[in-house]
């Protein structure tokens, strides 16, 4: 029987005021609904401009992949923005139609037009990527696989929604650190924003910090064998794929774990309603949140490294009210190592993130390395606003940088 690949990763955001279904095969951001005065989005799309400052002479090719919102169905679009929707999987997986879009070359840029997605742009480098059908859907490259097609391709993605009520689009770190992009967008007054960008030499810088460090961390890195350096894999990734220890984590949990058997952890998820508090005790192997009348709301077991660095089995986060909003807390508190930090969560000192020295080093490193400290290093490093997303509600223009690999 075939097993479908395991797909990369994927960037969760919990809209602000309720939990938005995630849509589509990227889940790319489920976008908060729009208040005040921003006006809709009318047009049916978007125009997406794709600079190649690369420095890299080599071909660029671009792949606008998502659900159609206004109909649900999973497909491409096309430069002009026109859907194409995708044809019958099968077991083993059929290859895809060729969706690629001719990139711009080294200095040159490239305009196409988004539809009303919630999708990811591809970018690879030299080479086409390889996506396959299968019976369930679109296969995703899978990074951390040696067998995937797509294992010696230097390429990036970023993710977005564009609806009516805006345009949500970020750069992402969660599954790989690999060839650097910016993202932006331009306001109806002509101001624009942008995130994304690391600071000058931070890319080698990143590689070269992350190969110094001991316990395993170097064996992140996928270099082809060319010598290019290709990407570096996430550290879930990397427990997956036996290049670090599964109990990475274990110390910095089991201090949490006897820390809170003592003493009670406040989290208060929301940042617009901070009254609304949830309190958690650890009795045995079960960590027990009550809300402010006393009644248990949720329990979580003590999760192992994996949990914590995927943010998802023993730390799942459906999109609820309650048990979300809580795991997605105490995921941002567990990677940052910031549940010793203080017994109100979320700490929001970035000063003292990963200051333990058992933490996330993968993501300490991307955040040190971005120009402006945000990024997208693991799924809920929108806890406490430090993600990398920009967002108007009435864009009249998006923009993708590629960035030099230096």
């Amino acid at each position: 029987m075939f097993e479908q690949p395991r797909q990369p990763r994927r960037r969760r955001r919990l809209a602000a005021a309720a939990a938005a279904l995630a849509v589509g095969i990227s889940t790319a951001v489920t976008a908060i609904t729009t208040t005040g005065a921003e006006a809709a989005v009318t047009a049916d799309t978007l125009p997406l401009t794709i600079a190649n400052q690369s420095g890299r002479g080599e071909q660029v090719y671009v792949y606008n992949i998502g659900t159609l919102l206004s109909t649900g169905q999973q497909g491409w679009a096309d430069a002009s923005g026109t859907f194409h929707p995708w044809p019958g999987g099968g077991s083993p997986p059929v290859d895809a139609p060729d969706a690629s879009i001719t990139g711009p070359a080294a200095g040159a840029s490239l305009t196409i037009r988004m539809p009303k997605f919630s999708g990811r742009v591809y970018f690879s480098y030299g080479r086409k990527l390889v996506f396959q059908l299968a019976t369930g859907g679109l296969v995703q490259p899978a990074v951390q696989s040696p067998a995937d097609p797509n294992a010696d391709t230097l390429f990036n993605w970023t993710e977005y929604t564009l609806n009516d009520d805006g345009l949500w689009i970020n750069s992402t770190q969660v599954d790989m650190f690999s060839a650097p992009y910016a993202v932006g967008l331009t306001r109806s007054d002509g101001s624009t924003i942008s995130t994304g960008r690391l600071k000058p030499g931070g890319y080698r810088a990143f590689f070269d910090a992350l190969q110094d460090l001991p316990g395993g961390w170097a064996g992140l890195v996928r270099t082809r064998s060319d010598g290019t350096v290709l990407r570096a894999l996430a550290p879930g990734h990397g427990v997956e794929a036996g290049a670090l220890p599964g109990t990475l984590l274990d110390d910095y949990v089991n201090r949490v774990w006897d820390r809170y058997r003592v003493q009670t952890l406040t989290v208060a998820p929301f940042a617009q309603s901070p009254e609304i508090e949830y309190y958690g005790r650890v009795t045995g192997d079960v960590m027990t949140f009550t809300d402010a009348a006393g009644r248990v709301v949720t329990t979580f077991g003590k999760p192992d490294s994996d949990s914590i660095l995927g943010c998802y089995k023993l730390l799942d986060a459906p999109n609820d009210l309650v048990r979300g909003p809580i795991s997605r807390t105490l995921c941002a508190g567990y990677n940052r190592g910031t549940l010793l930090s203080s017994a109100d969560q979320p700490y929001n000192e970035p000063g003292e993130f990963y200051a333990d020295d058992v933490t996330n080093e993968y993501a300490r490193l991307v955040h040190a390395q971005m120009a402006d400290g945000r990024a997208y290093a693991f799924a809920f490093d929108d806890v406490g606003a430090h993600e990398s997303l920009v967002h108007d509600g009435a864009p009249v223009h998006a923009s993708i940088t590629l960035d030099p690999l230096d």
